[in-house]
């Protein structure tokens, strides 16, 4: 006889074992399979994990303001021990420049200010007394380093910037879901790893469960397709991508660490869309850079199964953007920091809903820009599923989901399937 569950979460990163977590803790008997040996081994393990309020749409800032209370109380919300210890979260804040490229960050002042959520304007001046030896002179459009201009200044300073107070970072995202992983089990939840999901099958129109690699069966009315750069494989296998507005796909990105210029530490998070780059300290006065995937970077979608996971001259290309900004950056011979994958959308804005086939869900299109909000993500996607399992139509009636928080509410059909393209959207990660 076949193993039964309640609920079949596909994938343990950081958004998987989050969801595991919330519906264990309401009483179901769940099951988060992997293909990989650990939780959050995977492009969660790659993750810049830099926790952020600051979005280009309301919706976005709401669900990540609410995200910052989380990872302030992690304890709070973990309610477990973990062998290993809890993560640590460095609220540092973060800066981000004001640039033609971001329309001076109107849209996001405005966010912040309908939300009530706090922000500092800063001059130039100010910039400089907090970052001393940066040179805040424009250098955009952004440029790859063999393209004429580069590295050429401008005359004209950078108008300012916006420090954001409640923002920073965690520096083993592989051990935050560990976290979640621990707090899972003590509520109830399983985890399973080295498992290879092969079929969603199917019974009356609905989800029966799953078959394994190995050919043996796990039953369930529910299963939620959370495998990140897989989640459009997952979603073919279940026979619902015609059904979907809005499409996931795998993105090949690199991360470059170096180390901080002698003298200099880094003390926030940082994005720049000057230099089309972000940027957040790392273990041993490192500095991990990030891509903000300007347009002259091409961007190669990959088969997740085979993608070149070696450093490419990319590494190189981020590393002197940075300079520019930070010209006593030392630039090491030997590449180091790190090759993964997203799982994008169409909008770059997650999905995070129920399907047509009944007891089959998703979240998806998460990498990049989600790890922030995973506890979230979690409790929202187990509002979905439990709701919709009762009955309710989610896609007639989009699900009003309260933020315990921040004591607002969210209309869950802005991460809907079936959404036209966002045009607010910023197209574009910040890690």
């Amino acid at each position: 006889m076949a193993e039964r569950f309640d609920a079949i979460i596909i994938g343990a990163g950081i958004i998987g074992a989050a969801i595991g977590f919330s519906l264990a803790k309401r009483g179901w008997k769940t099951l988060n399979v992997d293909k990989l040996p650990a939780a959050g081994y995977g492009p969660t393990a790659a993750s810049c994990a830099i926790i952020r309020t600051h979005y280009s749409t309301k919706d976005g800032a709401a669900i990540a303001h609410e995200g910052w209370y989380y990872w302030k109380d992690w304890a709070g919300y973990i309610g477990a021990e973990d062998e290993r210890g809890l993560i640590a979260y460095y609220d540092t804040g973060c800066m981000v420049m004001k640039t033609e490229h971001n329309n001076q960050l109107a849209t996001i002042i405005a966010n912040m200010q309908a939300l009530d959520i706090p922000y500092e304007e800063w001059d130039p001046a100010t910039i400089q007394a907090r970052l001393p030896v940066y040179d805040l002179h424009k250098f955009s459009p952004v440029r790859r380093p063999d393209d004429a201009g580069f590295g050429q200044a401008s005359e004209d300073l950078v108008t300012g910037a916006v420090f954001f107070p409640r923002a920073g970072y965690v520096s083993d995202p592989q051990l935050a879901t560990h976290n979640i992983q621990r707090g899972a089990e003590a509520v109830g939840g399983a985890f399973r790893f080295n498992t290879t999901v092969t079929a969603i099958r199917r019974q009356d129109g609905k989800v029966a469960g799953v078959t394994l690699g190995d050919g043996s069966e796990i039953d369930s009315p529910v299963v939620v397709n959370v495998s990140g750069p897989y989640a459009a494989k997952i979603n073919g296998m279940a026979g619902v991508l015609e059904e979907m507005n809005i499409g996931t796909k795998a993105l090949r990105q690199e991360v470059t660490h170096v180390p901080a210029p002698e003298g200099f530490a880094l003390p926030f998070v940082t994005s720049d869309s000057d230099i089309g780059c972000y940027c957040r300290p790392e273990t041993g006065n490192h500095i991990l850079v990030g891509s903000e995937d300007p347009e002259c970077d091409e961007r190669e979608w990959v088969d997740p199964d085979d993608f070149n996971e070696d450093f490419t001259e990319q590494w190189g290309v981020q590393a002197q953007r940075y300079a520019q900004r930070l010209p006593s950056l030392g630039i090491p011979n030997q590449a180091r920091g790190v090759v993964s994958l997203y799982d994008v959308s169409d909008d770059w804005i997650p999905i995070y809903d129920k399907t047509n086939l009944g007891g089959y869900y998703m979240a998806v299109g998460t990498s990049g820009n989600q790890f922030k909000n995973a506890p979230v993500a979690g409790e929202l996607m187990a509002e979905i599923v439990e709701r919709c399992q009762k009955g309710h139509d989610h896609d007639a009636e989009p699900i009003q989901f309260p933020l315990t928080h921040t004591g607002r509410a969210i209309d869950l059909g802005f991460y809907s399937r079936k959404r036209e393209i966002n045009v607010e959207s910023s197209f574009s990660v910040l890690g």
